[in-house]
C-alpha cells in the first residue's frame, strides 16, 4: 500500500488575494489535497465525513470550518445515490496568512485575529453556527469587489471567533508554517513537542525552557493551545501515530513505541479514547475514503 500522499494544490493571487468558490457533488475540485491559504468553508447541503489532517467526522448543512496553511483535507457525501447529485454542496474562501498578518501589523485593532489564526493551524469547526447567517456572509463576500470583499472576510472572521463552540479537529500539523505568537516561548515548547513527540517530556522539564514557573506555564500553555499540557503531548502522539496509519505499512505496535508510548495497551487506551475508534479501524477507513480512486469513481 503506497502513502495517502494530499495533493498540492496552487492558488494564484496575482489577480486578487482573496480567492472565493462554490461547487456542488460530484465534482474534480473535492480530492484529498492541501495549499498554503487558508481555508474558510461551509457546507450548504448534504452529509458526510470530514477529513482533516488526521481527524475525522461528519458534516452536515451548515457545517463551518477553518483550516490552516499546508493542513490537508477534504469532504466525502456519502448520502447520495451514486447518479444523483446536487447543484451547491460548498462555499468556500481562501485566503493567504501572510497577507493577513501584514494587515494586523499594520491596524492593530485586527490583532484578536491572531489566536483564531494560531488555531486553524490543525483545523477548527464552528459546532452549530447559524446555517443562514453563515451562507448569507458568504454569498456576501462572493458578490462583493475589491476592498470591500476583504472588509467582509474580516468581519466574518471577527464574527466566527467569537463563536462560543469552537471544535479543535487534527491533532498535530507536521507542516505547519511558524505562525506569530504573542507568547513566543510556549510557540517554542509547542514546536519542541511536535518535533520530538517521542522523548519523554515532562511539566517541569517545559516550563523551565520556558523561563517559567510551573504554575505560569501551565496557565498560559492552556490559555494558547486549549489544552492540559500532558494531553497535548498525548494527542500530538496520536496525530503523528494516525499520520504514521495513514501512510505507511507499519505494524501498530512499532508504531505505538515510535510515536512515544511505553506500551500497547495504553496507546489503544487513548487512541480509542480521542479518536473514537481503534488504529486498524482508523487505518482501513482512511485508505477506503482517501484512495485517489474514491474521486474518480465519483465522477
Amino acid at each position: 500500500m503506497s502513502m495517502i500522499t494530499p495533493e498540492f494544490e496552487f492558488v494564484d493571487r496575482a489577480v486578487e488575494s482573496i480567492r472565493y468558490l462554490e461547487h456542488g457533488w460530484p465534482t474534480n475540485l473535492c480530492r484529498w489535497h492541501s495549499h498554503e491559504e487558508l481555508e474558510f468553508h461551509f457546507i450548504v447541503d448534504t452529509h458526510g465525513k470530514a477529513f482533516v489532517g488526521d481527524y475525522i467526522g461528519e458534516f452536515g448543512p451548515g457545517s463551518l470550518f477553518l483550516v490552516g496553511p499546508h493542513l490537508p483535507h477534504n469532504w466525502v457525501t456519502d448520502d447520495l445515490p451514486r447518479n444523483e447529485s446536487v447543484e451547491l454542496r460548498d462555499m468556500l474562501v481562501q485566503f493567504n496568512l501572510s497577507s493577513i498578518t501584514k494587515l494586523i501589523d499594520a491596524f492593530p485593532e485586527f490583532r484578536e485575529l491572531d489566536e483564531l489564526l494560531q488555531r486553524s493551524s490543525v483545523g477548527i469547526e464552528f459546532v452549530n453556527f447559524d446555517k443562514q447567517l453563515a451562507q448569507t456572509k458568504f454569498a456576501e463576500i462572493r458578490d462583493a469587489k475589491g476592498a470591500d470583499r476583504i472588509l467582509k472576510l474580516l468581519t466574518f472572521l471577527m464574527m466566527a471567533k467569537k463563536h462560543p463552540h469552537q471544535k479543535r479537529l487534527s491533532e498535530t500539523n507536521v507542516a505547519r508554517p511558524n505562525f506569530k505568537a504573542k507568547h513566543s516561548n510556549i510557540s517554542n515548547i509547542i514546536d519542541h513537542i511536535t518535533e520530538n513527540f517521542s522523548d519523554d517530556i515532562s511539566l517541569e522539564k517545559a516550563a523551565e525552557m520556558t523561563n517559567m514557573s510551573v504554575t505560569a506555564f501551565v496557565r498560559n500553555f492552556q490559555k494558547l493551545t486549549g489544552s492540559r499540557f500532558t494531553e497535548f503531548v498525548t494527542r500530538v502522539r496520536i496525530g503523528q501515530a494516525c499520520s504514521m496509519l495513514q501512510g505507511t505499512d507499519e505494524k501498530i505496535a512499532t508504531i505505538c513505541h515510535e510515536v512515544g508510548f511505553r506500551n500497547l495497551a495504553n496507546f489503544n487506551r487513548h487512541f480509542r479514547r480521542i479518536k473514537n475508534t481503534t488504529p486498524s479501524a482508523y487505518r482501513n477507513m482512511t485508505r477506503v475514503e482517501l484512495q485517489p480512486s474514491r474521486v474518480i469513481m465519483d465522477d
